[in-house]
């Protein structure tokens, strides 16, 4: 007899092992102890949710389950080497709030662990007709140049600045009785060293009669390798009256 089951048909069987216990062994090719111990036990998962992750090698751990609407998130700083995390919603996050108020307002330390950076400014108002604009770092030589696509009714317009100012569309200045305005400003590759930043901002706004509602793109060129840490911002002439500036960092 060669085979476990052989045995296991053997009449009458083994009197101390049964014929049941036998036919457990068919197929067993190695030691059955080695194999056991290679197997990893099913009561390590305890919660309906829970993965296996390695501590070691050869070594399974449990990760219990995380929280709702969390993700699987690699982390060298855990026994696992895992852990569950809260994604960033769209790639976005906010650095910071700030109402524009006073002759400028200034975005400082801001990180150096984003891609890019967006710029939302919205209801801008300022005291006396004018544009808005901004400096990065402090700096204050005509490294800024702007390159302005504007629409007025059925008008259109193209106008080239270099200037000590970032200017976001200089072709027209903004009402000061109304504060329905907006600007979306990206600034990308704005950490590094060793390239000029390139951005671009899109607006609307209300032009200096109260009555044309302007609205354009404009390309944007900070000829400085500096990484940008700061955004100065402020009208063309007069205080900010009213709005906020949010800042996102983009990954």
């Amino acid at each position: 007899m060669t085979k476990a089951r052989d045995i296991a048909s053997a009449i009458p069987a083994p009197s101390t092992v049964s014929s049941a216990e036998l036919g457990f062994l068919d197929g067993v090719t190695s030691a059955i102890q080695t194999q056991v111990d290679a197997k990893t036990a099913k009561a390590t998962l305890t919660t309906k949710g829970d993965v296996y992750a390695a501590t070691a090698a050869s070594t399974p751990a449990r990760l219990a389950v995380g929280a709702n609407d969390t993700v699987l998130t690699a982390d060298s700083a855990e026994a696992t080497g895992l852990k569950w995390a809260t994604p960033s919603a769209g790639g976005m996050t906010l650095i910071s709030t700030t109402t524009l108020t006073g002759a400028s307002v200034t975005l400082s330390s801001i990180p150096q662990t984003y891609n890019n950076l967006q710029l939302i400014i919205r209801n801008h108002r300022p005291a006396s007709d004018a544009y808005i604009r901004a400096r990065f770092n402090s700096v204050t030589t005509s490294t800024y140049y702007s390159l302005d696509f504007m629409s007025y009714g059925i008008t259109n317009s193209l106008s080239g600045y270099e200037d000590n100012f970032m200017d976001f569309c200089r072709q027209s200045t903004t009402d000061n009785s109304t504060n329905s305005n907006m600007y979306v400003i990206n600034l990308y590759d704005y950490k590094n060293t060793v390239a000029y930043k390139m951005g671009d901002n899109r607006f609307y706004k209300e032009g200096s009669n109260g009555t044309d509602l302007n609205s354009g793109y404009t390309i944007l060129l900070f000829a400085n390798n500096e990484a940008i840490s700061s955004i100065i911002l402020s009208n063309s002439t007069g205080d900010f009256t009213s709005g906020t500036a949010l800042l996102y960092g983009v990954k």
